[in-house]
């Protein structure tokens, strides 16, 4: 048993690009049946998609960050199987993994939009919110979101194989593997875990030390931020450092050279031609104006991701075709176990029954008019389905979804649609957030999942399995979203003092006010950040990595820049290339570490803060001192993952 232990583990050709005629064999090899799908890992499947679905909404509501829920999840399957001795429990560790991890997804989903509905009674009493509206725009925005997915599982895991550095999904695996390969992987691992969750742990709940560095720290720093409106920052977080390191060099560089524009060319442009802005910060500039040149970018980057995937797109509808035909059959069935996906006529049934229900859903439920109900369902039917593979592409180049630029996106299409069709007012403003929600929420699962796929995909998990048993984790995490949801409006609110922070929701109840009450949007910035999209391609510079940059703040990029330098340095030291890709694979297993270690503890803060247990220095964390605490803590950090990884052994 031990022998069979010792070969458990990702093949050296797992992340990079097969040379000519290669081909990847995942873990679990394709003409063996493995334990998967049964009694055991659909229950601890859907327990924790109940309990992080509750978990994550709470916290996403209260601060405005969604967890990952994959990798704490991974960790607590990994942790029963071992506790109850539990025999060949990889195949299940990845579908309780795969269940579970619908709740981060539906609650990022769920959140970013829908209470912008409670927000906006307070100003319109006549706005009702019902259970029914929540549970279901959840419910079928993340049934869209699965099924728009399934036809491009195989461009993205295999046929792009090595192409993308899907840093979540490396590590979540990283977990699975080690877990189930023991010593020689797991003990780094932990260590790195418990190492990377204790610092991250130290200044989430007690506020040890600063976890933002800005300029301002420094005199000169703080009079170039109010004068000139130059002011860079950086997030020190282990879980951030980890992620950098797993993204590599290359992309950390364009998606930080985004926010660097922003943050250094636009921002302090708009500072010193502006007269309103002289007393602003340039994080309030980046806010009000820098943010929606992102949008545009983002929108524009989907556009064009969406010309450029147009054979992609073609192929999956083309296949669809061929199965209705009768055709495509004998062909599924020929494939091997790892590569079946549920057959193509059923998605494209389910797609139909899916719309159809969405379609009843606005009529009777939110609408009530036959034709902007037609208006609202093609617009949600369209960009979820053609905005499915620009989330799957963030998803597998950054690890993190632009869900909130693309919905706020879609609302503003949606609105000015809506309004030109006589949907206006308050009920015009409770169909584009019912429809936000659901093109958010499909859009988050088409990101989420397909982490799940390529982790199966590695592993050697039967993707059937997968997409069949992601409804049900997706039912229950709706679910459990609208109950939370109405619980914390009932016990908190999201208006007034002491209310729930919901800052995505406020930013999209902001923007489709003015919108449904006749007033405009600023069409400019976003016209500018499209236009710059286009001289990007022109250019040949991704174009979605960069716009990610210019959306998500420059705090949040800097250190994916810190972690790509450590990858690059430990990979490049040595003439031996063997000993350079050993050290790189230890180096991903200690990222990995300090990810799962953040995501974990950070799960254990949402739940010391739910319980009301608020240790939190703020004094403290806002002094000189706890920033050059933090300065030396990072520093300490990136010595450790540095030092750390350069000490790997060729095998």
């Amino acid at each position: 048993m031990s022998e069979e232990k010792q070969q458990i583990g990702l093949p050296e050709n797992a992340t990079r690009e097969l040379k000519p005629g290669e081909k990847y064999e995942p873990i679990l090899p394709a003409n063996k049946v493995v334990p998967e799908a049964n009694a055991y890992s659909v229950t601890l499947g859907l327990i924790m998609a109940v309990l992080f679905s509750a978990a994550a909404a709470y916290l996403g509501l209260k601060v405005g960050q969604v967890f990952e829920a994959a990798i704490p999840i991974a960790i607590i399957a990994v942790g029963l199987a071992s506790a109850t001795g539990r025999k060949n429990a990889l195949g299940e560790n990845v579908i309780i993994q795969s269940i579970g991890s619908a709740s981060g997804v539906i609650v990022a989903g769920a959140i970013f939009t829908l209470p912008a509905l409670y927000i906006l009674q307070a100003k319109y009493p006549e706005i009702s919110v019902s259970f029914m509206q929540v549970f279901l725009s959840s419910l079928l925005g993340g049934i869209l979101g699965i099924l728009f997915l399934i036809p491009f599982r195989k461009y993205f895991v295999s046929d792009m194989h090595g192409k993308y550095p899907f840093p979540e999904a490396t590590a979540t695996t990283q977990v699975l593997v080690s877990g189930e390969k023991g010593g020689s992987q797991a003990k780094p691992l932990l260590i790195a875990g418990l190492i990377g969750g204790l610092y991250d742990f130290a200044v989430s709940t007690f506020g040890a030390w600063q976890d933002t560095l800005t300029t301002r720290m420094i005199p000169w720093g703080a009079e170039i931020a109010n004068k000139i409106k130059m002011e860079f920052s950086i997030y020190t977080g282990s879980a951030v450092l980890g992620l950098g390191y797993i993204i590599g060099l290359k992309y950390s560089m364009i998606i930080c050279s985004g926010s660097l524009f922003i943050w250094f060319v636009i921002v302090p442009l708009l500072g010193s031609i502006s007269p309103d802005l002289a007393s602003a910060t340039p994080a309030q500039i980046f806010t009000d104006y820098g943010r929606s040149i992102g949008v545009g970018a983002i929108a524009m980057a989907g556009i064009i991701g969406i010309i450029k995937s147009w054979g992609v797109i073609k192929g999956a509808v083309g296949l669809a075709k061929k199965e209705l035909g009768g055709k495509g059959k004998a062909v599924a069935e020929a494939l091997p176990r790892t590569e079946r996906d549920l057959s193509m006529k059923l998605v494209l049934i389910s797609i139909v029954s899916a719309l159809v229900i969405v379609f009843v859903f606005f009529y009777f439920g939110v609408i009530h008019s036959f034709m902007q109900t037609v208006v609202a369902f093609l617009v949600v039917a369209i960009i979820a389905f053609l905005f499915t593979t620009v989330a799957a592409n963030a998803i597998a180049i950054v690890g993190s979804n632009p869900v909130s630029g693309m919905t706020l996106m879609t609302l503003i299409v949606a609105s000015v649609i809506l309004v030109s069709v006589g949907l206006k007012g308050t009920s015009g403003m409770v169909a584009s957030m019912v429809i936000g929600g659901v093109v958010c929420t499909a859009l988050s699962m088409a990101g989420g999942f397909i982490t799940d796929l390529k982790i199966g995909y590695w592993i050697g998990v039967t993707p059937a399995k997968q997409e069949t048993w992601k409804f049900l984790g997706t039912l229950v995490s709706a679910a459990t979203v609208g109950g939370v949801m109405i619980i914390l409006n009932k016990t908190y609110g999201f208006t007034g003092e002491g209310a729930l922070v919901a800052p995505q929701a406020n930013a999209m109840a902001a923007v489709i006010e003015p919108l449904m009450m006749g007033q405009g949007a600023p069409w400019m910035l976003y016209g500018c950040g499209a236009i710059l999209a286009l001289l990007l391609n022109v250019l040949g510079v991704p174009v979605l990595p960069f716009a990610l940059g210019m959306f998500i703040p420059l705090q949040l990029n800097t250190p994916l820049v810190v972690g790509g330098l450590i990858s690059w340095y430990v990979s490049t030291r040595s003439k031996d290339a063997e000993l350079n890709n050993a050290r790189m694979e230890r180096g991903t297993l200690l990222a990995s570490g300090f990810i799962a270690g953040g995501a974990l503890m950070g799960v254990v803060s949402a739940i010391m803060k739910f319980a009301g247990a608020d240790f939190f220095m703020s004094e403290w964390y806002g002094s000189n001192g706890a920033a050059i605490v933090g300065l030396v803590m990072y520093i300490a950090i990136i010595a450790y993952l540095t030092i750390a990884t350069m000490r790997a052994k060729k095998a």
